[in-house]
């Protein structure tokens, strides 16, 4: 896997590479972006990290502005920043990681950076997750020094155990091609993506309005028909009654069904228990057709 943050637009296409079962590199400061590709065949040919990047550099006339990591599938680094790198730039390598960088504040943001990753070994994150995290602290220790650039922000994660459903093994593949705060949009995606904690705000649903709703569904037979008036009464009195629960969300489904209004059992991704403009219009003209009808003389 490969995480890069940069102050110039659309870094996801230009540093990061990744092969399942191969490897993974990252090409930077005055980019040849064909580094990439080339390093990580090379690697499948069996070259080792650091003969990777002697081949690559060997006839290239400005290779002291180069900067290059690398990583094999076994685990091996190699790691080249070049003495015509705009300081401060440098690299550090350690236990299945490489870090580097340039135009940076200081050393501060690759320590920064490697020591995150470090400290995340074992401890069950996935790797794309330790990869941003690393991105993360790097950038809290300071970063790129260049201020009011266009930025972005990548990560890249193959995984010989995973096929996508774009039948590669590029398990993670997410470009933040620009945006005021990329890592923290890294980060937003793929803890979206994943459904992981953190990805939003919680709070408990509860109130009046609440018993509004089940009282109307229950008004229309969608929920706790059976109950008895009082038996009904004594459930919006407790706290319960004030808490929008499956058993309520499932009467909406039903509800927004025979209604013909979207609904989770369409099988075309609908989310559960959704309460909106629609169905509330829905269910305001309902309860008031149905009083109305009860109150017709016969």
């Amino acid at each position: 896997g490969c995480a890069v943050t940069t102050r110039l637009p659309e870094v996801g296409r230009l540093c990061p590479f990744a092969t399942a079962g191969v490897g993974a590199g990252a090409t930077q400061s005055y980019v040849v972006v064909r580094y990439g590709p080339d390093g990580l065949a090379l690697l499948e040919k069996g070259m080792s990290p650091d003969e990777v990047i002697e081949e690559l550099l060997k006839d290239d006339r400005q290779r002291e502005q180069r900067q290059l990591g690398i990583i094999d599938a076994k685990g091996q680094t190699a790691t080249f920043t070049g003495t015509g790198c705009i300081p401060y730039a440098g690299h550090r390598a350690g236990k299945n990681y490489t870090v580097q960088g340039n135009l940076l504040v200081g050393k501060e943001t690759i320590d920064a950076t490697a020591d995150s990753f470090e400290s995340t070994e074992g401890v069950g994150m996935e790797l794309a997750d330790r990869l941003i995290a690393a991105l993360e602290a790097g950038q809290a220790a300071g970063g790129d020094k260049r201020k009011g650039n266009k930025q972005s922000a990548a990560v890249i994660v193959a995984d010989p155990r995973r096929k996508h459903m774009d039948g590669s093994n590029i398990s993670v593949n997410l470009q933040v091609a620009e945006h005021p705060e990329p890592v923290g949009e890294l980060r937003r995606q793929y803890d979206t993506i994943r459904q992981k904690l953190g990805h939003r705000t919680f709070r408990l649903i509860e109130g009046s309005d609440i018993r509004e709703l089940k009282s109307k569904l229950h008004e229309l037979g969608y929920y706790r028909k059976d109950a008895t008036a009082d038996e009904f009464a004594a459930h919006t009195r407790e706290a319960a009654g004030r808490i929008y629960d499956v058993e309520a969300a499932e009467a909406v489904d039903q509800f927004r069904k025979d209604q013909k209004l979207p609904a989770p059992s369409d099988g075309q991704g609908h989310g559960r228990g959704v309460v909106d403009e629609e169905f509330l219009q829905a269910l305001n003209s309902a309860v008031i057709k149905k009083r109305r009808e009860a109150a017709t003389p016969q």
